[in-house]
């Protein structure tokens, strides 16, 4: 039986975030962290591979596909969901 699961993906994975958080965020808040996590998982699970050819246009239509009818505030972003500003 031959599967296609390993630590490699795990390494390539890691591999890619730290490259991110690193050249590409100028300022990284651990309370966003899982934020640029699931976009990095994201871009690893659509990355093209000889059986799925994907591109830029077609990964951009799947992000646009699954946030659509969502809405997030500034105020969930930042984390002040509830505060009264005055």
């Amino acid at each position: 039986m031959s599967s296609r699961v390993h630590t490699n993906g795990l390494g390539n994975l890691w591999s890619r975030l730290k490259r991110g958080l690193g050249g590409t965020y100028v300022s990284v808040e651990p309370f966003h962290l899982f934020r640029y996590l699931d976009e990095q998982v994201f871009r690893y699970n659509n990355r093209a591979t000889k059986e799925n050819p994907l591109n830029d246009a077609d990964r951009f239509h799947l992000a646009l596909s699954q946030i659509a009818g969502k809405r997030l505030t500034f105020a969930e972003v930042t984390g002040k969901v509830g505060e009264t500003t005055f």
